[in-house]
């Protein structure tokens, strides 16, 4: 009867054991896939966020900028090239046409041959006060604007263009009438440049 009870005890004994030893090797699995999941989520999300600040800080940094819309290019004068980016129509009754000059010759350019003719512009020094638009089926001419005391209301080229260096302009003029979107702009001894005004916001 001892031998019995005592195998029987073992047995129950051995019994608990190992169902203790399956609940805690299951409880361990289940939480060690827990973890896993969120240690796996958290590499995931730090990935992201890598990619969200240095890959797309590299990919914006590598992205070329938009670059400005050409309405007209002549080459002239000294090796100059006139470029025209915007036109546009105001509501106050003016144009303003901007772009860029660059200098692709081996001198100082001084745009002496840009300030105009009239006496009264030529205490702009180098400037776009000599350009002008043309209306050609109107056939009007209009020139660049000025204040009351007969400052040019355009780019005054302080210095001058230095060789291989491009610098900005812009001049304003009277606007032509409604309707009339298609000018000519001529400066200097500069090719004239076929140019579309748009309408301002």
């Amino acid at each position: 009867m001892n031998i019995r009870r005592t195998a029987t005890t073992r047995r129950a004994m051995t019994a608990v054991a190992i169902t203790t030893g399956l609940v805690f090797t299951v409880a361990g699995c289940g939480g060690g896939d827990g973890d896993g999941d969120k240690a796996e989520k958290s590499a995931t999300s730090t990935s992201s966020s890598g990619q969200g600040k240095g890959g797309g800080g590299k990919d914006g940094s590598e992205q070329t900028p938009e670059t400005d819309q050409v309405l007209a290019e002549v080459k002239g004068e000294e090796n100059i090239t006139l470029t025209v980016t915007s036109a546009v129509r105001d509501a106050g009754g003016f144009v303003t046409v901007s772009g860029k000059v660059t200098n692709n010759g081996g001198r100082f350019w001084a745009a002496a041959n840009w300030r105009g003719e009239e006496r009264e512009l030529n205490k702009n020094g180098s400037s776009v006060a000599g350009a002008n638009l043309i209306d050609n089926v109107g056939k009007k001419k209009y020139l660049v604007l000025r204040d009351t005391e007969g400052r040019c209301l355009c780019t005054k080229f302080t210095g001058g263009v230095k060789p291989s260096q491009t610098a900005d302009w812009f001049a304003q003029f009277p606007a032509p009438p409604e309707g009339t979107d298609k000018v000519t702009f001529q400066v200097g001894s500069m090719p004239p440049a076929p140019i579309e005004i748009s309408q301002g916001e």
